[in-house]
């Protein structure tokens, strides 16, 4: 039964992408017998208690060559993880706001060079902190206003502020954000930026006339069929959210909570941070992704223009030094490869992704035609983006392949 449900689900993954442009041979580029590596390395993190389960999927020549599951979706029931499995994908939401953005632009109703002011008022005359010390701060007007380059590249200089309330909305996060003084001059320096990223939201709600939830569900999610994915999953989606882990005193693991939701999952009154509030699939991920390393086309429908995805997948920082890892560099709304090292070391130059707090991967490689996506939910694993489950999926992926 277990074999013949595995078949199922692989010839189901194999068709994936089977009607996009970019569909291949059967084989997707990959010897078969190496891919079947990912599975036993992915094992060996269960088996170490670094992860209880995970979910790996690997993609090319727009055909999914592997999805697996391995260990526990539950410890406490022993309930398998599976390949539909829900995940807090966190961060991993980043870009799909960024598209949305970009969406606009391709539309003229905005542009990435404008001021935050122009489209939220409660932005203008912002002031900047030019001296801190222990008890007082002396304030000053910054050179230019923040832009929504700033944003989606986390060089704005916002702060981060408490939530005002449980539930509340994109309008009263941003108008929290807009009264604090900025921490650096825009556009001088990264620093990875939560606020920035939900003012991102609020920008798209107020161009669009669309609250931000609708019109990621509209102009994102069904058109590539991401049927899963929500900031809200419904109770029955629930039952398939993977449960999150940490590290226990004395080995092991223990089951912990998503410190970033606050509230009931299937609350809709609960905010929906763009920043990172969605839930998602490893197939849903990779519709995303398969959908940029085809220009913005899925299944012979446009989505995104090829002038943005080459704007999105540009490095935007210059020599700013920015990301997680040794080596990158940020573009819109993604991190970037410049330079594979370490943990990037089997990546092409100009890959694109993007992490997850609780340990989520995704990443394109256009030189490489290849999608890599991991699916855990492991808090306190330390620098998510330099883990070594991370490492060891990416390796196999790429020793896997044949030309």
């Amino acid at each position: 039964m277990k074999s013949s449900l595995r078949f199922s689900l692989f010839l189901f993954a194999s068709v994936l992408f089977a009607s996009s442009p970019r569909a291949a041979a059967p084989s997707a580029g990959f010897d078969p017998a190496k891919l079947k590596e990912i599975p036993v390395r992915m094992q060996k993190f269960v088996g170490d208690s670094t992860v209880s389960g995970a979910v790996t999927l690997v993609a090319r020549h727009g055909q999914v060559a592997s999805l697996e599951a391995v260990g526990y979706a539950d410890l406490a029931t022993k309930a398998p993880m599976r390949t539909d499995n829900l995940f807090w994908i966190a961060s991993m939401t980043k870009p799909m706001t960024a598209v949305a953005v970009l969406m606009l632009q391709d539309e003229g109703k905005l542009s990435v060079d404008d001021p935050v002011e122009k489209h939220l008022p409660e932005f203008k005359g912002q002031w900047l902190v030019q001296e801190r010390g222990s008890n007082t701060m002396t304030l000053t007007k910054p050179a230019r206003p923040i832009t929504v380059r700033d944003l989606l590249t986390h060089t704005s200089g916002l702060g981060d502020v408490p939530l005002p309330r449980m539930h509340s909305t994109l309008a009263e996060l941003a108008m929290a954000y807009s009264q604090q003084p900025l921490k650096f001059p825009p556009g001088s320096k990264w620093e990875y930026c939560n606020s920035g990223i939900n003012t991102l939201g609020r920008i798209v709600e107020v161009v669009s006339s669309q609250p931000f939830p609708e019109f990621l569900q509209k102009r994102l999610f069904n058109p590539l069929g991401m049927k899963e994915t929500t900031f809200w999953p419904t109770p029955a989606k629930a039952k398939r959210l993977a449960r999150p882990y940490q590290p226990k005193a004395g080995g092991g693991l223990e089951e912990t909570d998503i410190w970033f939701i606050k509230g009931g999952l299937s609350d809709r009154a609960r905010p929906p941070f763009p920043s990172g509030g969605l839930f998602s699939t490893a197939e849903d991920v990779a519709r995303f992704y398969q959908m940029m390393l085809a220009g913005g086309e899925w299944r012979g429908k446009r989505l995104l223009s090829r002038e943005a995805v080459a704007q999105m997948t540009r490095t935007q920082t210059s020599d700013i030094k920015t990301g997680f890892t040794d080596g990158m560099s940020w573009v819109l709304g993604f991190a970037v490869v410049k330079e594979p090292k370490g943990v990037t070391e089997a990546l092409s130059p100009g890959t694109f992704g993007h992490g997850g707090a609780y340990g989520t991967q995704s990443w394109a490689d256009p030189k490489k035609d290849l999608i890599v996506v991991l699916m855990i939910q492991r808090a306190k694993i330390g620098n998510a983006d330099a883990s070594d489950v991370r490492r060891a999926l990416q390796e196999a992926a790429v020793a896997a392949m044949v030309d």
